[in-house]
C-alpha cells in the first residue's frame, strides 16, 4: 500500500459522505462538530467536558464556546460532577434530546439510502471491510485494547463463510456447550448433526448461508486453519417449509467471545441477508432457558408467537417460536 492508495480512498470516501449530505440539510441548523457533540451526549456515558474533549479531539476553548451556545439555546444543562466536583457534568435537556434524535434519524435515513444501492450479498463484505480498516488504523476501541476481563475487542472478530472443518466445528461446539451449560444429552448433538448435514448435502447458495464468527490473530497463517482465524460463533439461514420464509438456526457464541456484540452481528447478518434476497418472514425456534439469545432476537424485532412445554435433550423445556416480518422492519 502507498500514500497514493490512502489518499485515493480518502477522496472516494469524502465524496460518498458528501453525497449523503447533498443539499447540506443533514446537520442543519448545526455544524458537523456540533452534531457530533450532540450525538456523544445522547449515546455516551462520558458526559463531562473533559471526556467530550478527549473523545472528539477538540480544542478546549472551541468546545467551551459550543457548550455555551447549547446552554443558551436550552439544549444542555451543566452541573458539578457527582464523582469529582472539579469537573462539570454535561447532560441534554428534553429539547436537546429531541434535537439529537432528529439528527440521528436523518443520518439513518441517509445511510439507508446509501445501502439501498449495495447488493445484499455484498453487505456483509462491506461491513467486514469497515471493521478491518478500523481495527488496523485504530479508533480507540479498535486499537487492540482488551476489556476488563482480558478478552480481545469485538473488532478482532470477523464474519466469514465456512471453510473446511467449520461445519464439523458447529456440531462439536453446539454439543459440548449445551451439555456443559444446560445438561443437554446426545439427542441435541444428533439434531445439530442432521441440520448441518442437510445443509452440506443440499442447499441453495443464493437463498441459504452459514456465517462463522472468527477471531483474527488467534492462529497464524501457517496454522491448520489457513489463517482464517479461530471460530468463536456461528449461525445459519435456511429455507423454511412456509412460502417466502427463512429460518434462523444454530446461533452460538463461545463463552470467551460473549459480551462483545458477536451474537448481534450474527443475527444482523441473517436479517440483512434474508431481507435482501426477498424473504418475507424470518422465523426461529428456541427454548426459554436461552435468555441471552432471546434478548438478541428481541433487539432485532423478532416477536414471540407461540410457546409449548416439551421434553427434549434429557430436559424439561419450554420451546418458543419467534417471527420477524421482514417487510415491516426494513431499515
Amino acid at each position: 500500500m502507498t500514500v497514493q492508495d490512502i489518499r485515493a480512498f480518502n477522496r472516494f470516501y469524502t465524496n460518498v459522505i458528501g453525497a449523503l449530505d447533498y443539499g447540506r440539510h443533514l446537520y442543519a441548523p448545526y455544524t458537523l462538530t456540533e452534531s457530533r457533540i450532540l450525538y456523544e451526549l445522547a449515546n455516551s456515558r462520558r458526559t463531562d467536558a473533559a471526556d467530550l474533549r478527549a473523545e472528539l479531539s477538540l480544542d478546549a476553548g472551541y468546545l467551551s464556546r459550543i457548550l455555551n451556545k447549547f446552554e443558551q439555546g436550552g439544549l444542555i444543562e451543566r452541573a458539578p460532577s457527582e464523582k469529582d466536583p472539579r469537573r462539570r457534568r454535561v447532560s441534554l435537556t428534553p429539547r436537546g434530546r429531541e434535537a439529537a434524535a432528529l439528527l440521528d434519524e436523518r443520518a439513518r435515513e441517509a445511510v439507508d439510502s446509501l445501502l439501498g444501492a449495495v447488493r445484499p450479498g455484498d453487505r456483509s463484505r462491506l461491513a467486514e471491510a469497515m471493521h478491518t480498516i478500523r481495527s488496523i488504523l485504530g479508533d480507540g476501541r479498535a486499537a487492540g485494547a482488551e476489556d476488563p476481563e482480558g478478552r480481545k475487542d469485538a473488532d478482532d472478530v470477523v464474519l466469514r463463510e465456512p471453510g473446511p472443518g467449520d461445519l464439523g466445528w458447529i456440531v462439536q461446539r453446539n454439543a459440548a456447550l449445551y451439555a456443559a451449560e444446560y445438561g443437554w444429552n446426545a439427542d441435541y448433538e444428533g439434531l445439530v448433526a442432521r441440520i448441518v448435514a442437510d445443509f452440506a448435502q443440499d442447499h441453495d447458495p443464493h437463498l441459504e448461508r452459514v456465517w462463522i464468527a472468527a477471531r483474527r490473530g488467534a492462529a497464524g497463517p501457517d496454522a491448520a486453519d489457513g489463517g482464517r482465524g479461530r471460530p468463536v460463533g456461528c449461525v445459519m439461514c435456511v429455507r423454511d417449509e412456509a412460502p417466502a420464509t427463512a429460518r434462523l438456526r444454530l446461533l452460538l457464541v463461545e463463552p470467551g467471545a460473549r459480551g462483545l456484540g458477536v451474537g448481534d452481528r450474527l443475527v444482523g447478518a441473517v436479517v440483512d441477508f434474508a431481507r435482501g434476497v426477498g424473504y418475507r418472514d424470518l422465523v426461529l425456534w428456541t427454548n426459554d432457558v436461552l435468555g441471552a439469545a432471546r434478548r438478541i432476537y428481541q433487539r432485532h424485532g423478532f416477536v414471540l408467537v407461540a410457546e409449548k412445554p416439551h421434553r427434549s435433550f434429557g430436559q424439561d423445556l419450554v420451546g418458543q417460536d419467534w417471527r420477524l416480518d421482514l417487510r415491516a422492519t426494513g431499515e
